[in-house]
Parts: structure tokens; sequence; C-alpha cells
């Protein structure tokens, strides 16, 4: 059989999204923030958009007559370009004459370099005095930087007297110390990796325990709870007891088997429970970083008078428009139709960029109006009495794709009469009661909420009583449905509520 070439040709279909389509979903789907930092990225790149001045924008709303006051919804951004005003250094360069391109480049020139002598003046170093030193110096060594807990516990092993041997197995047990506190490999299994003695890794363990915070180098729940009792001398108490010899029933909440295997009454099985809940499982949660997340609402909702009044935020965009200095060097026909046909790409590529931007504020700003026509018991109520509403129904009337919607509301949040919430919340399947109207299965998890906080404890309720109890309500839910929900809600099984 012989080797060879061939060459051949096939006719397929393929979905192929154009550079800018891709653009316009990227700017739709971006928080405010993130948008934020690809408004400024496209700056940087586009020679040709440049920021409105807050002057000019502050001026523009002040104005009675400009085009803001008859499109009040509509951003600064949006507007088209040719009806904006320019700052006086742009406007002085636009109107100078221009006899041809190498003199329109010469200016741009100087004026860059006008600007870099004013800065270099404006900025020119001086010697700071030996008070102002002090100070800084002071500043920068106030600056508290959170200690992890394996260099705590490392602080610690410093300040014993092991031996350096010793000093290398407590690093090695540290290393596998998690962020909890615990140690995550065996005694038995550190030894065989790293050819010790396991005496000696157990007898630097014993020393790693008794390191602050109390019960961290623990194995297990047991050992570390039984760590924290040992540390003030509770080795005696019942609930030391409980923890040693029936931490399985314990985990179960078997209340009166405890109480046989440890000769006590319940009353008094349940007052050390009490207390062994008041310690700290998880030693190391001190020391976990914290993640502090800043949300910025998209969509702010008011109430005025009888009604809603729904804006959109536009304080972290960048306000958009061409610069006229480009414009102008469009008219200039000694300019080459390179330059020209260069310019006309990026004008043509910002003015696609502020028509996004307007279209994004513009489709959120209306799926936001939505929420609030179909949500409006919810702004004056609360949660009991959010609606269901899928996606699909608010594309419909806003004219757009359902996944339009879904990729406008992911990550976005909006400011409400009661509360943040993130703009997917309002997206709930429901459940239709009695009467034949629906309910959203949001508020009848709040419902649920509300039967569990008030039940009796020493008879918790179980989910086929929540079931009865909502189709008093007229609600009819499957028993399932309810422990799913209960589960959601982070609320334990009734035969582990009980409280005897």
């Amino acid at each position: 059989m012989g080797l060879g070439l061939q060459l051949s040709q096939r006719l397929t279909q393929s979905l192929v999204l154009a550079p800018q389509l891709q653009q316009s979903l990227a700017l739709l789907q971006a928080p405010s923030l993130e948008l934020k930092a690809l408004v400024e990225q496209e700056l940087q790149q586009n020679p040709v958009l440049e920021e409105v001045p807050e002057q000019d924008i502050e001026a523009r709303e002040k104005s009675p007559g400009s085009d803001d006051s008859e499109t009040p919804d509509t951003p600064d951004f949006a507007e088209p370009p040719e009806d904006v005003r320019v700052d006086p250094a742009t406007e002085r360069l636009a109107n100078d004459p221009v006899d041809d391109f190498q003199a329109e480049f010469e200016k741009l020139v100087q004026m860059d370099q006008d600007w870099r002598d004013h800065f270099s003046q404006a900025n020119t170093v001086t010697r700071s005095s030996a008070e102002d030193e002090e100070k800084r110096e002071f500043m920068f060594n106030s600056i508290t930087v959170e200690a992890s807990l394996s260099q705590h516990l490392m602080e610690q092993v410093r300040d014993t007297d092991l031996s350096e041997e010793d000093r290398a197995i407590a690093e090695l047990l540290i290393g596998n110390i998690d962020d909890y506190g615990y140690v995550m490999a065996t005694v038995e299994e550190l030894a065989a990796a790293n050819n010790l003695p396991a005496e000696k890794i157990s007898k630097v363990l014993k020393v790693i325990q008794s390191f602050e915070p109390v019960g961290v180098g623990a194995r297990d729940l047991r050992e570390c709870l039984m760590l924290q009792l040992e540390r003030t001398g509770k080795q005696e108490t019942l609930e030391y007891r409980i923890i040693r010899d029936h931490m399985e029933a314990l985990g179960k909440r078997k209340i009166p088997e405890i109480a046989r295997g440890t000769g006590q009454d319940v009353d008094d099985v349940q007052e050390a429970l009490a207390r062994i809940g008041r310690l700290e499982p998880r030693p190391g949660r001190a020391f976990l970083p914290v993640v502090e997340q800043y949300v910025a609402p998209e969509v702010f909702v008011v109430k005025n008078g009888d009604d809603f009044t729904v804006t959109t935020n536009d304080e972290q965009i960048p306000h958009l428009r061409i610069s006229n200095v480009y414009k102008d060097l469009m008219s200039v026909r000694e300019n080459d139709a390179e330059v020209k046909n260069y310019i006309r790409e990026k004008i043509r590529a910002g003015k696609f960029l502020i028509k996004s931007l307007h279209q994004r504020q513009t489709t959120i700003c209306n799926i936001g109006k939505e929420i609030v026509k179909r949500q409006r018991d919810f702004m004056e109520k609360g949660v009991a009495h959010l609606k269901p509403m899928t996606m699909s129904q608010v594309a419909d009337v806003v004219g757009v794709h359902e996944t339009t919607v879904s990729r406008a509301v992911s990550g976005k949040y909006i400011q409400t009469p009661q509360g943040v919430f993130e703009m997917k919340y309002f997206f709930t399947a429901g459940l239709q009661n009695a009467n034949g109207a629906d309910v959203s299965n949001t508020s009848v998890k709040d419902m649920i909420a509300e039967i569990f906080k008030a039940e009796d404890t020493a008879k918790p309720l179980s989910d086929q009583e929540v079931v009865k109890m909502l189709t008093v309500k007229g609600i009819n839910i499957a028993r399932r449905t309810v422990a799913k929900y209960r589960d959601e809600l982070g609320i334990l099984p009734s035969n582990l509520r009980r409280v005897y």
C-alpha cells in the first residue's frame, strides 16, 4: 500500500462571535468594579477615547437645556460624542489653523512636553526634616500584618528548650497542621516518611499541643476538646468523661444513652453538653485570613411616595467621549490614507464601546424596573411576599434573550428598601397554594424557618408535622422538600434538636 497526500474540502457551519460582540457581552456580564477596570484598559489602548472631566458632567447636569433633562436614565457616557463639550486646552488645539499633519503632530508633542515640565517642577524632591522622617517611620511601623497559624507556632518553638533535632521535628509537625489546627498525618506516617523514631515525634507533638491556641496539634475532634479541658484542669468533670468515653453518642445527641453510661441525670448531662458547646472545635479559626467583600450595587430602588424609583449606578463607570483632536485630524486633507484609516478604526471602536456601555446600563435598568414591578409586595413588606419569577418572563418584557438577562444579573446587586440583595435572588421557582396563587420557594423556606424557630424544643417538630402545618396555610409541599429546605437552612433533624 502506497503512502500519499490528499487534499479535500469540507463545508461546515459553526457559530462564531465577532470580537465586538464578545466585547459587548463581556461588558454586560462584568460587575461595576470589574467593568471600571475594563474601561480604563480600553482608555489606555484607544487614543481617541478620553474621559469626560467632572466639571463638564456637573455643568451638563445643571444646564436646564441639556439632553440629560430629556433622558434622565441615559448615562453621560451614552451621549453622542459630537454633542459633548471639550476642555479649553483641547478646544484651542482643535481651532488652531493647521497646515499639515506634521504641524499638528508638533503641537501635540509640544503640549506633552509642557505637561511634563509642569509635573517635573511640581514634583521636585524636597528634603524632609528629622521630625517628618520620624513620623514616616512610625507610620510604617504601625502597619500590622496578621501572622498565620504556622508562624505563630514557630515563634513558640523558638521560646522552648528543644534541641536542634527536636526543633526540626517540630517544624515538620507544624507543616502538617491544617488551617484549623489539626495534624493531618499520623505519627506513624510521619515516622515512616522521614525515617524518624515514632516515639520522638510523639514527644515533640506533646510539646506542640501545649502551645497556644489551646487544642492545637490535635489529631481529631475528641483529642482537641480533651486538650482544652486538660489545660484548665477539668479532667475529673462530667464533660471530660462524656468526651472521652461517649464521643459517638455525643455526636448523635443520644442524651439518655449518655446519662445511663455515666450514671448521671439527664439534666446534668444536658448542662455538661452546654459547657462542651462553649469549647472551640477549630483552634486555628482565629488565624484564618479575613476576606472582606465589598458590594457595589448596580441598581438602586428608592421609594418616592407610593411609587418606586429605579436608577443605575453610573459613578463607578468612567464617562467617555471621542476626543475632538482626532476628529479634526480626520478633516486634514494632507494626512495620508493610512493615518486616516487608523484614526477611523479607533473612532469606530470607541463609539462602539460607548454604545455598548449605554446598552449595558439600559438593559440592567430595564431588568431592575421589571423586578420592582413584579416584586412590589417584597419591596414593601419583605421576604415573605416574594413571588416566583423566571428569567424568561423578564426577558420577554425587556425584549432581550433569556441568556442576556442571565449575563446582566450575574454577580450584580440591587439595593432595595429591604436591604441589598443579589439580583439573582429574585429569580426563584414557585409553588401553588390552595387558592391557585403562586408562592416563591424562598418565601416557603422563610415560613419553614419561622415554624422551626417557634417549636417546643422538648418536642421538636418532624418534617411531616411541618408539612401538615403548611397544608393548613394553603401550601401543598412534599416531606422531602421540607427536609431539603431544612438542610439548606442549617437546621438539624428532630432527633438532634430535642432538649430533654
